[in-house]
């Protein structure tokens, strides 16, 4: 609720549905909209972006004929869109000069909101569009977790309505206020996307010998280095082993606790201690071929996460590996952990699993044949020391920049929210004695309406 007391004496607290000429919901075409290719945009919530745009990528069509026979729904200049239902339900955006079609509708999960001439759209958009209008917005949500609004959330949106001049020198202090913002964010974007080209930059110098050598020629080794297989790092026996078929980890086998099941999801999030598959001495002893111990690493093997990797810590629990992993036991006197792990996760070498792996819809990891014929750089072991400090040295200072950076822009936003704030207290521009109150705009906007005849217009009731 706005505190009538905490606004200036010249504005007035109304509720958007008197204030609204027209709130509209788009329909959907019989048959939905898939496979129709070009017509008339359809406009929904997964189109509007988070900063009070659109993002029309995966633009949907209806038939041009099923568009000219729509009365409401169709976009027009200066439209508000809120998102009516689902994950995004309060989500708001607004149609301004640079929307790129002429003709657009809307779906049948958002509205259009218009309103009357004492009301800037632009103003009335940046009040829905703030966090405090999102939230009264959201006093109508009903259902689960996808449900939403209906056109009575007009009701519980409470506007702050002062002079029109004043509502125009707000818009256009915001508009200014943001656009400085949006520069800010830029260049923190900027940065951080140049922090991520940096990371990729220090591990392709790690492993072509550019961090421990002044001079290194194209295509050359440094010297010292080899290029080296994976089946010639790893320990002959039992360096590379796959995870047992499915059928030899049933559900029936587990137990409250014993011996752990590692899982894809340890490799994936590198986390070893996650899980609660256990199983017991016997079971254990039976896969005992598929045992890790610390030291070992664990790849995922499968998916979009094909290649990920983490190593077992010496308090890691016992256990064994799961169909979706691959344990891998280097030689140590040859390439320590830490540098393998570093080079594993590289671009380049990530390349290597993936352009080798087996099918399409789910890569999967390619037999240990041919995956122990991978090729990676190996330095002598003292020089493998040096590149991890190296390198650990330096993406150490990147993490650093990117907290800073990451934590600037969350800043930002709560900036934006707290020019909105002020904003809609009568605070972010001066008040002009001579501007008409905003008593006195409701009362004549009252007055043309009664004369017009559209007093009576349907707006939902609260």
């Amino acid at each position: 609720m706005i505190d009538r007391n905490k606004i200036p004496p010249s504005w007035e607290v109304v509720k958007l549905g008197e204030l609204i000429s027209a709130l509209e919901s788009g329909k959907r075409p019989k048959g939905g909209v898939q496979g129709i290719e070009t017509g008339i945009p359809s406009v929904g919530g997964e189109h509007l972006n988070n900063n009070g745009g659109f993002d029309f990528s995966k633009i949907k069509f209806v038939p041009v004929e099923f568009a000219n026979y729509m009365i409401k729904g169709r976009i027009a200049p200066q439209d508000i869109i809120v998102v009516k239902d689902g994950a995004t339900t309060g989500k708001t955006s607004f149609v301004g000069s640079d929307f790129p079609y002429e003709k657009a509708v809307i779906n049948e999960h958002v509205f259009i909101v218009r309103v009357k001439e004492c009301l800037l759209p632009k103003y009335a958009f940046y009040k829905l569009y703030s966090q405090a209008g999102k939230n009264e917005i959201l006093h109508d949500f009903r259902g689960a977790a996808q449900g939403g609004i209906s056109s009575k959330f007009v009701m519980f949106v409470q506007i702050p309505l002062p002079p029109l001049p004043e509502q125009h020198r707000i818009v256009a202090k915001i508009e200014e206020l943001f656009s400085e913002l949006d520069k800010g964010v830029e260049s923190l974007k900027t940065a951080q996307q140049q922090l991520k080209i940096y990371r990729l930059a220090v591990l392709k110098w790690a492993f072509e010998g550019r961090l421990t050598h002044e001079d290194v020629k194209e295509g050359e080794l440094p010297e010292g280095w080899k290029l080296l297989k994976l089946k010639d790092i790893t320990k002959e026996k039992d360096g590379l082993r796959r995870g047992p078929f499915g059928s030899a980890i049933k559900k029936e086998f587990f137990v409250a606790d014993g011996y752990k099941v590692y899982e894809q999801g340890n490799a994936i999030n590198d986390d070893p201690y996650r899980g609660k598959y256990f199983i017991d001495e016997k079971k254990y002893q039976e896969l005992i071929n598929f045992e890790v111990i610390p030291g070992d690493l664990i790849v995922s093997c499968s998916g979009v996460t094909l290649g990920r990797v983490s190593e077992i810590p010496e308090d890691a629990k016992p256990g064994i590996i799961n169909q979706a992993l691959l344990r891998i036991r280097l030689k140590n006197d040859i390439i320590g952990n830490k540098y393998f792990i570093l080079h594993f996760r590289t671009a380049f070498f990530q390349k290597k699993i993936f352009d080798q792996s087996q099918g399409t819809a789910m890569p999967n990891l390619v037999g240990i044949k041919d995956f122990k014929e991978i090729e990676l750089f190996v330095p002598p072991k003292e020089e493998q020391h040096q590149i991890v400090l190296e390198i650990e040295t330096r993406l150490s200072v990147c993490d650093k920049l990117e907290e800073t950076i990451t934590t600037a822009l969350q800043q930002s936003e709560a900036l934006r929210q707290s020019i909105l704030k002020k904003a809609f207290e009568g605070k972010l521009v001066e008040q002009n004695p001579k501007d008409e109150p905003a008593s006195k705009l409701l009362e004549r906007i009252k007055a043309e309406s009664e004369s017009n005849g559209t007093l009576k217009k349907k707006i939902p009731k609260g």
